[in-house]
This record gives C-alpha cells, sequence and structure tokens, in this order.
C-alpha cells in the first residue's frame, strides 16, 4: 500500500504536481495553526493575565518561575487527571506529593483557580484557598502529622508563580 502511494506521488511530480502537493502542504499547516490557536485559548482561558513582552523594559516579562506558573494553572484547571503524585483531590483543591520532598512528608496543596501568589488572593478565591486549608487538615489527619509546618512563599521566594502551600513534617 505504502509503494502504491509514493509511485502516485512521484507520477503527481513528474506530471507538474509538485504545485498541489505544496499547496495541500499549506493548507495542512494552515490548519494545524488554526487547531493549535483554538486548544491554547480553551487551554489558557481561565488564566490570569501575564505579560509576555514589555517593549521599554522587562520588569514584568516572562521567567521560567511564571512559565512554570502558567503551566500549571493549565494542568491544575484542565488536566488534573494527567497530573503525577495526586493524593487528594476535591472541586476546589488538589494536592500532591512534593516531587523532591524536604522531609518525610511533604505534600503540595494547590487551588484550582489561577491565583499567583497570597497578596493575589480576591474575595472571589476565597472558597478555594478556604478549601486547601481542609486538604492540609485531611492530610495531617490521615497521617497522623504532630509535628508539621505549613508555608507559602511570596513572589520572591516562589519557584512557581502560582499560589500553594507546602505541608513538610519531619
Amino acid at each position: 500500500m505504502a509503494d502504491g502511494m509514493l509511485n502516485r506521488v512521484g507520477e503527481l511530480v513528474a506530471r507538474g504536481g509538485g504545485s498541489v502537493l505544496r499547496r495541500s502542504g499549506v493548507w495542512i499547516a494552515v490548519i494545524a495553526f488554526g487547531a493549535g490557536l483554538v486548544a491554547g485559548g480553551y487551554l489558557f482561558s481561565a488564566s490570569q493575565p501575564r505579560s509576555f513582552l514589555a517593549v521599554s523594559q522587562c520588569d514584568h516579562c516572562y521567567q521560567a518561575k511564571d512559565l512554570a506558573g502558567l503551566l500549571a494553572s493549565v494542568g491544575i484547571q484542565r488536566a488534573e487527571a494527567a497530573l503525577p503524585l495526586v493524593q487528594k483531590e476535591t472541586d476546589k483543591c488538589l494536592a500532591i506529593r512534593h516531587p523532591v520532598p524536604e522531609a518525610r512528608v511533604h505534600f503540595v496543596v494547590f487551588p484550582k483557580k489561577d491565583v499567583k501568589s497570597i497578596a493575589d488572593v480576591s474575595v472571589d478565591d476565597g472558597s478555594y484557598v478556604l478549601d486547601c486549608v481542609a486538604v492540609i487538615r485531611a492530610l495531617v489527619t490521615e497521617n497522623g502529622l504532630r509535628n508539621y509546618r505549613v508555608v507559602t512563599n511570596g513572589p520572591g521566594f516562589q519557584g512557581v508563580t502560582y499560589l500553594h502551600f507546602h505541608l513538610i513534617a519531619r
């Protein structure tokens, strides 16, 4: 079957059909670009706006941690089933085991709403943050933790620009 298609392509090119192949390649590229644009619009529609480009100065340009935060937002909101190490999940919050734990027990708890840091929490975000606190409480109880701490970092200390809480116990 593949040989037959190769022969047909060879015949088209020999008869000047190369322009047909080039035009179909252009259409395929245009369709792929359009599909990517639609998929990207859907995936990033619930994310907080972040500055991609600053013309005069770059105080608000993307850094690696900002890009990681944007990708975390998309993963948590649109593809949570694909996330590894998930330990607990509600409709407003997600908890995972830290991939590189600092202690015997180390969970990271994320709201399922794009919030950059604790300073950006609005009244509308309150139920998501409270649900994260409830998930942290459940993890403490389920794991029998007594000596633990809960930490959230501000923008200067965040490795990922996305509000998250670390539950750490030794």
